[in-house]
């Protein structure tokens, strides 16, 4: 194994470039080369294939900093799958060209769905990312236990997980956290809190919707900020249940903070947010709204008299506000936590490759009496029986649906992920850039405009 290359694929993630930077420290001292391939699969179909030689005489590109966010590579949705047989022509014919022995992909479910038949030209491996950390498995038997049940309309079934424990042990946990989602949460946390005065100076119910297409995961890491009422896709929403509690606790302190996962379902399935879907170039659908869907549907629920004594003369249309933290969640500066473990993990995909594996995913693995240790997992392992991979949910043990909060179950959880997420050096990078005099003074500087400079092509 002597060049290696590396791409990121799918949405921008803050912990990125930590694991590039990890795969480059490692590849630099098993003197590997590492070619970084721009734009992800899109750059590997590109004629010209742009591309940035990352260690030359086995030394890091100065560009390269983990405590940067985003990809200096530069991502896309472009995908391959087994059917694009012109295009995994081409990318024989590139992979050639470049004389790769190996190539790594960073990226979630639909990277893993682009790498498998590349697999076939050359060894490959997958490092994780998403913020919504739900690439893995709640423990290992789980992609078994999906089912299809037959419906009348196209396709003719319907997917459900019929899970075999009702609780879980968190050593049997595939991939425990992916790089990117403590910084999430934290950048969310922060948000909440912001929001929360504003709730309590106007006595207004705020609801905060946060990113988890299908996994709740973020919106369980909110918990930090302590809002009132958390709801995740997992669970479907009680619209009775859930207006009953916002009338108790705004009686007894006159504002409440409702976090929504951008996937929340009502009791039918349906998707709050999609009520006119759109889809994003990887067929995802792009939720709209599910903040907006649960506030429409309590104005209604509440009445204006729940607002009356505490808001006399306003308008009870302005009692109820909502925010969407958005691609904030996506971006910057990567915590502690995020930093470490991508680099550890981008490490470990270039050892798979240099020992001969494929088609492995590189997994952070949790036990309680040595802490995290990374490890992989073969990607067919994540497949339901008919090739599928499904997004790790949050398990039923980890959310109680009752109070709209955390478990006991969920707190143990997130407790080793967040205890120590964030090292001094984070808050001294606030204290000493923050409101640095040279920003208000100098124009910002791109790592896209020195990495051009770099880029090399067939």
């Amino acid at each position: 194994m002597k060049r290696i290359g590396i791409l990121t694929a799918g949405g921008d993630t803050p912990a990125l470039n930590a694991t590039i930077y990890g795969a480059v420290e490692r590849a630099n001292a098993l003197k590997v080369e590492i070619l970084g391939l721009q734009r992800g699969y899109a750059g590997l179909l590109d004629s010209r294939v742009p591309h940035v030689h990352l260690n030359p005489l086995f030394t890091s590109i100065p560009e390269l900093d983990p405590c940067k966010g985003g990809t200096l590579l530069g991502s896309s949705r472009t995908y391959i799958d087994e059917t694009h047989n012109d295009r995994l022509a081409l990318v024989a014919a590139h992979v050639r060209k470049l004389r790769l022995d190996g190539l790594i992909c960073i990226g979630g479910d639909g990277t893993i769905n682009g790498m498998q038949p590349i697999c076939e030209i050359l060894p490959c491996v997958l490092a994780p990312k998403t913020i919504d950390n739900d690439l893995g498995l709640n423990y290992i038997d789980e992609a078994n236990e999906w089912i299809r049940k037959p419906i009348d309309s196209n396709p003719g079934y319907c997917e459900e997980l019929v899970r075999s424990r009702d609780s879980m042990e968190l050593e049997d946990i595939i991939n425990y956290a992916t790089p990117g989602y403590a910084t999430a949460v934290y950048a969310v946390a922060q948000s909440i809190e912001r929001l929360r005065t504003t709730a309590e100076s106007h006595r207004r119910v705020a609801i905060v919707e946060v990113m988890g297409r299908q996994s709740g995961y973020i919106a369980l890491g909110a918990a930090y900020a302590q809002p009132d009422i958390i709801l995740i896709p997992e669970s479907p929403l009680n619209l009775e249940q859930l207006t009953s509690r916002v009338v108790q606790l705004y009686e007894l302190q006159q504002n409440v903070v409702i976090v929504v996962g951008e996937g929340v379902r009502n009791a039918d399935g349906t998707e709050l947010g999609a009520t006119e879907p759109t889809f994003d170039p990887a067929g995802n659908v792009r939720y709209s709204g599910a903040a907006d869907a649960i506030s429409q549907m309590l104005s209604k629920s509440l009445g204006e008299d729940v607002f009356y004594d505490m808001r006399a003369f306003d308008p009870a249309s302005s009692a109820i506000f909502i925010r969407k933290i958005g691609h904030t969640q996506r971006g910057g500066r990567p915590i502690l936590f995020d930093r470490f473990y991508a680099s550890q993990l981008g490490g470990k995909v270039v050892d798979l490759l240099v020992s001969g594996e494929t088609n492995e995913v590189a997994t952070l693995q949790y036990e309680r009496t040595s802490g995290f240790q990374v490890s992989s997992i073969s990607a067919n392992k994540l497949r339901d029986q008919w090739g599928e991979i499904h997004p790790r949910s949050v398990h039923p043990s980890f959310y109680d649906a009752k109070r709209m909060q955390l478990s006991p179950a969920g707190i143990e959880y997130l407790h080793p992920i967040f205890t120590n997420a964030i090292g001094a050096d984070d808050v001294e990078c606030i204290r000493t850039q923050m409101f640095s005099s040279g920003s208000v003074r100098n124009r910002y500087q791109s790592v896209n405009t020195d990495i051009r400079k770099r880029i090399r092509y067939l």
